[in-house]
Formats: structure tokens, C-alpha cells, sequence
């Protein structure tokens, strides 16, 4: 099943501009994303285009250190198609979790990021993170 292509160019242009002005304002690119995540039927969790949009959402949430916001985004991005083998989601998740001390949920998602996708999933995040793990690097 895929959204009609009409309704798919919208939602990719709302997005795309979240992620232009990302860096600039991260309210502004909510509001888009969440923009987007209007067009996407119902229920939102059946559509890929979720998955990346509550990513991108619970993204911008982490560097507002809005930690709770973030989880909720990605915790809906998880019972999205795909997320589950998503590193990146469980990397965030794992870091709003170390962020609010929930040390041991953090180092079981930040375990989960690992596993997937090794040591570079951490290679532009806090060494604090992957440190937490105390793996062998």
C-alpha cells in the first residue's frame, strides 16, 4: 500500500523544508514536519512516511532538549515499518533517556543502536553516549 503520489510529493516538500531551515530554527521545522505528518492518513503507523517524520520530529525535540517530546515522537516513530532496525531511533532514544538519568533504558537503547550499526552510529554524537556502554572499542 503507498500514498498516492500527489499526496507523497506534499508531505516530501513539507519535510524537505523542516530539514532546510533545521539548523536555523528548530520550531519552524516542527511545525512543517508535523504539517506533513497531518497529510498522512490513518493510521499514521501503517505509512513509511511516519517513521522518518517522528524521527525527524523527536530529532529536533533531542537538540531543543525537550527529552520527553523527543521520546514520544520516537516512540511513535517505533511502531512505524522499518524503525524497528532503524539505529539512529534507538541511538536518540538511548540519549534522551541518559539525558533525563535513566541510565540503564539509555544503555539498553544506546545497546540496541550498537548492535546495529556499531561504533559509527556514535561517530557524530557525545562520546559520553557510546562511553556509557563500556563496551570494548
Amino acid at each position: 500500500m503507498e500514498i498516492n503520489e500527489g499526496l507523497y510529493d506534499k508531505i516530501t516538500q513539507l519535510t524537505d523544508m523542516g530539514n532546510d531551515v533545521f539548523e536555523e530554527d528548530l520550531d519552524q521545522a516542527i511545525e512543517y514536519y508535523e504539517k506533513a505528518l497531518e497529510l498522512v492518513p490513518t493510521p499514521k503507523t501503517d505509512w513509511e512516511a511516519s517513521t522518518w517524520i517522528y524521527t525527524s520530529i523527536g530529532d529536533a525535540y533531542f537538540f531543543l532538549e525537550k527529552y520527553e517530546m523527543a521520546i514520544n515522537a520516537l516512540s511513535n516513530a517505533m511502531s512505524c515499518p522499518d524503525a524497528i532496525s532503524n539505529a539512529f531511533i534507538w541511538l536518540r532514544l538511548g540519549e534522551c533517556y541518559y539525558e533525563l538519568s535513566d541510565i540503564e533504558k539509555a544503555k539498553e537503547y544506546l545497546m540496541r543502536a550498537y548492535l546495529l550499526d556499531g561504533k559509527d552510529v556514535f561517530e557524530e554524537e557525545d562520546d559520553k553516549y557510546f562511553n556509557s556502554l563500556e563496551v570494548e572499542q
